[in-house]
């Protein structure tokens, strides 16, 4: 089963209010994801699943509406194609808090 990375654009994941990252681990379980955890306080949510990315990006932008009241934007990308943005890292010395990758949606 492949692993995933979302990525949400613009969520607030501490106080009222907000989206706690046990509530978006919890919508992702309840979606049918499985190994699904978050990354820091981020917004990132890793997991897997059988399903293609636009599903997954589908699915997941149609819950997190439902919880927040408006649209929330999410990137998915496969784990191997994260794993290779950062295996093509063209300042390996530098600092990992130094080193900025822009993913974007659209081409």
């Amino acid at each position: 089963m492949p692993s995933y990375v979302a990525l949400l654009r613009a969520v607030n994941v501490g106080g009222t209010g907000k989206l706690p990252m046990a509530e978006l681990a919890a919508m992702a379980v309840a979606l049918g994801f499985a190994q699904v955890r978050t990354y820091i306080a981020s917004g990132n949510l890793l997991f897997e699943t059988a399903l293609d990315e636009p599903s997954v990006k589908a699915l997941l932008e149609a819950r997190l509406e439902s919880y927040a009241g408006k649209p929330v934007g999410v990137m998915v990308r496969r784990a191997a194609e994260m794993a290779a943005v950062r295996d093509a890292n063209p300042f390996p010395d530098a600092p990992g808090n130094r080193v900025v990758a822009i993913l974007l949606d659209l081409p």
